[in-house]
């Protein structure tokens, strides 16, 4: 059957409650919440308040760029798929099937969509989706390559998908994204990343999988996410947050109040206390006016004097006891090296220092053999700088103990030198002495540093000690508790008179968000119960001879709950029992399916297309046949582009007369893969016309009205295809092309819309064919017309007529690109 040959349906006839209608499904969430703030009765500064929170003038929608379809795919290198193959869609909703046997390639032509959108594969939770395994082909390794040709509504040319790879590592790939008129940039640059994630329109086995064996809580964010709530549920966060931002300042005011009258209460001999404390303790209205006044009236301060003042309070001299405890040390290892004076010990390290001079001497003057000490000569040779060498090292030895006690005080010399460090800021009071204090870390001679270290030491804490009594006795003298304090009770009533100011916003967040969940709720549960119908309707379509009907599909939980699940109720024979218990492989694959189908095809999605890899698995025939059904309706608003290895699919389409292309996947030698298209519903006319004219003796009939008859039905698709093409590149809406297809009864009506968008310019079509295609094509068009009438066509070449048709027809379905 063709797709003009698809039966219409009376608007008049009951609709089937099986038929899985999902182009009814709810309009986008954006608009249906626009309607409801226009009709809720709330007050004006609360409408603004939810506009502003829903993004009034940020652009949403279905899709801001107009829905994609798939028009070919181009693939090297990647998986089965050696040199280049390509796969030629239709970019338009209808079923496109991709058939051929296991490890023909076509499961690599399906996974290779998938990855030129995301650079991930089908995976299950916990695995690493970059981390592709053997993807390279193994007979083209070199330069791996995804083109996607795409069509955008509204574009006046196709855009291009590019994905390369920079090694052989599967997350190093890289995408492009080049539309007309707009250059090429990242594929992130597309705004797709939510879209694919919430509506993901590729659907593996492993997908089908996860739908049943996932986790509950995985199998209800899946299904959560594409209820399409982030809308209500972002703007009742920015609402929240704004409220509890103000909540909190009111909560910080009223916890502060106690502290602050206790401290009030601590200066009730002070008349400016007690009117604060009666200004912030009054019940009723605040007094924050005296509080001003009371803030207002604080005496000026010399702030470079109280900024000395704070300095010396907190000044802090040296530590006497760890002073004292490097003094106690370093006196220590003198002691010890006064011990060692006159000894071998001592004796033997001046021996070594003075040899290792006459050995440095002779290193720089390596020709004077004479002695620097006495002049003289012939001393100083070979044998000489040998022996001395030897002696250096028995007096180091020797010495040891000497150069330990010597090593004591330098140690201990180093550690006093730095407890002596200098203050960034000094006080005027305490210069003298702090200078005499950091002059000893000049001090070289041990004995003279710890005598000079310890006095100044003991003199700059006292000074320390003296200033900070001072400088407390002063700030206090300076009023500061109060200056202290009437500057926490200013902090304190800026914020109650922010949440004065702000008492009214409070109230309008509040109702705001109240409404806001109220209309969440009824949304989720409406939108909840749409996708449950849609479940069903699928499953009954497909479940065919099954004795398991399918009740009720639900979310228990929320998501912020720790416990949440889909829960899907079924009955057997009118008993209940839980879906997941009851159902065989073939019935639970079934059920997949009609969970995943109404996820990706939301009202929300950008995506025009479906591509479904390997849906049959487990089904018996009649399944099939539902399946085939299911199909045909989602083709009604979507392209669907299924990849099988399973004849059983195609022969349902054909023993349904469903319309559908098929595409047949070989591969040969080498991993060379070719597609070619069997089934179109245009070359399909044009084979069978081409048959009937190489056919000779056949009756007169069969040329002058049965050959026409397929090639007006080869144009009538042709123009049918140019229509969409037109209407999609204008931007126009599924609803709107349907309508105005439905309504065109005639030839001439079908090709006035592809020609001028207007099914009334029929009477314009000729003129328009004979400017595009020539004078040739209009006597096509009426030969092929005529043979719908009694009298019939007149064909005296049958296999020429049928070239020009064909030629024709290829013409008409690709209309030019206007701007």
């Amino acid at each position: 059957m063709t797709v003009t040959e698809q039966p219409q349906l009376n608007a008049d006839e009951p609709t089937d409650p099986a038929r899985p209608y999902l182009a009814d499904q709810p309009p986008p969430l954006a608009d249906l919440v626009q309607t409801r703030l226009v009709e809720a009765v709330l007050p004006e500064s609360v409408k603004a308040l939810l506009k502003e929170a829903l993004g009034e003038n940020e652009t949403r929608g279905t899709s801001p760029d107009g829905r994609i379809y798939l028009g070919s795919l181009a693939v090297n290198g990647f998986r089965g798929i050696g040199p280049r193959a390509r796969l030629g869609l239709s970019p338009r909703p209808g079923v496109n099937l991709v058939v051929g046997r296991n490890g023909s390639g076509k499961s690599s032509l399906a996974e290779a969509i998938e990855v030129g959108f995301t650079g991930t594969r089908a995976h299950r939770p916990g695995q690493d989706a970059t981390r592709g395994g053997h993807w390279c082909n193994l007979h083209n390794a070199d330069s791996p390559k995804i083109e996607l040709k795409l069509a955008i509504e509204g574009d006046t040319g196709n855009s291009t998908l590019t994905r390369t790879w920079a090694s052989q590592e599967f997350g190093s790939s890289e995408a492009t994204f080049k539309r007309p008129g707009r250059g090429t940039v990242p594929v992130a640059e597309a705004g797709w990343d939510t879209a694919l994630a919430d509506h993901r329109p590729f659907l593996s086995y492993t997908d089908l999988d996860l739908m049943l064996t996932g986790k509950p809580s995985e199998r209800y964010d899946a299904i959560a996410t594409i209820l399409g709530m982030e809308l209500l549920s972002t703007a009742t966060n920015r609402l929240s947050v704004r409220e509890k931002a103000l909540a909190s300042v009111a909560k910080e005011m009223k916890d502060a109040l106690p502290g602050l009258k206790e401290a009030l209460y601590t200066l009730g001999d002070d008349d400016r206390a007690v009117q604060a404390l009666l200004a912030v303790d009054t019940p009723g209205d605040l007094d924050l006016d005296t509080i001003d006044a009371l803030v207002a009236g604080l005496p000026p301060a010399d702030d470079s004097r109280l900024a000395e003042l704070q300095i010396e309070a907190g000044v802090q001299g040296p530590d006497l006891a760890e002073v004292e405890e490097a003094v106690r040390r370093l006196r220590i290892a003198l002691a010890d090296v006064e011990d060692l004076h006159g000894t071998d010990a001592e004796n033997a390290r001046l021996r070594a220092d003075l040899l290792e001079k006459a050995l440095a001497h002779a290193d720089r003057h390596p020709d004077d053999d004479v002695c620097p000490a006495c002049g003289t000569e012939r001393v100083l040779g070979r044998e000489w700088h040998d022996r001395a060498s030897r002696q250096v090292t028995e007096l180091r030895h020797e010495a040891k103990t000497a150069e330990d006690a010597h090593a004591a005080v330098r140690t201990a010399k180093r550690n006093l030198h730095n407890l002596i460090e200098p203050l960034q800021r000094i006080p005027a009071a305490l210069a003298d002495p702090w200078k005499v204090w950091t002059d000893c870390r000049q001090i070289t001679d041990p004995v003279e540093l710890a005598r000079r270290a310890e006095e100044a030491a003991m003199v700059l804490a006292d000074a320390c000690d003296t200033v900070r009594t001072h400088a407390a006795r002063e700030l206090e003298e300076r009023d500061e508790r109060w200056r202290a304090l009437v500057t926490r009770l200013a902090a304190w009533a800026d914020k109650a008179r922010e949440v004065e100011r702000e008492k009214s916003l409070r109230t309008d967040l509040g109702k705001a968000v109240r409404w806001l969940k109220s209309l969440s709720t009824e949304l989720r549960e409406q939108r909840m119960e749409s996708f449950t119908d849609a479940t069903q309707g699928i499953w009954e379509r497909l479940r065919q001879e099954s004795n398991v009907d399918l009740t009720a599909v639900s979310l228990k939980g929320s998501e912020k709950a720790n416990v949440r699940k889909l829960v899907m109720a079924a009955s057997v024979d009118g008993q209940d029992a839980p879906a997941l218990d009851v159902m065989s492989q073939g019935e639970l694959h079934s059920l997949a399916l009609s969970l995943f189908l109404p996820r990706a095809t939301t009202a929300d999605s950008p995506f025009g297309f479906l591509v479904i890899d390997d849906p049959v698995q487990s089904m018996d025939p009649t399944k099939v046949h539902g399946l085939a059904q299911v199909l045909h309706e989602l083709g009604k608003h979507r392209q669907i582009v299924v990849f099988t290895h399973d004849p059983r699919l195609q022969k349902a389409f054909t023993d349904q007369e469903l319309p559908v292309a098929v595409f047949q996947v070989m591969r040969g030698e080498g991993s060379r893969v070719k597609v070619d298209c069997i089934d179109d519903p245009i070359a399909q006319a044009i084979s069978d016309a081409r048959a009937i004219a190489a056919t000779p003796g056949l009756p007169s009939e069969t040329y002058s009205h049965v050959l026409p008859g397929l090639c007006r039905i080869a144009l009538e698709n042709a123009f049918l295809e140019a229509a969409w093409i037109r209407h999609h590149r204008t931007g126009g809406s599924e609803h709107d092309l349907q309508v105005a297809i439905d309504s065109a009864e005639r030839f001439q009506e079908v090709a006035a819309f592809a020609l001028f968008g207007d099914v009334r310019r029929g009477s314009d079509v000729k003129e328009e064919v004979r400017r595009l295609y020539g004078s040739p094509a209009c006597f096509l068009i009426l030969q092929c017309q005529k043979g719908a009438h009694p009298g019939g066509a007149s064909i005296p070449d049958p296999h020429r007529f049928v070239t020009d048709v064909d030629n024709l027809a290829q013409k008409i379905r690709k209309p030019e690109v206007t701007a």
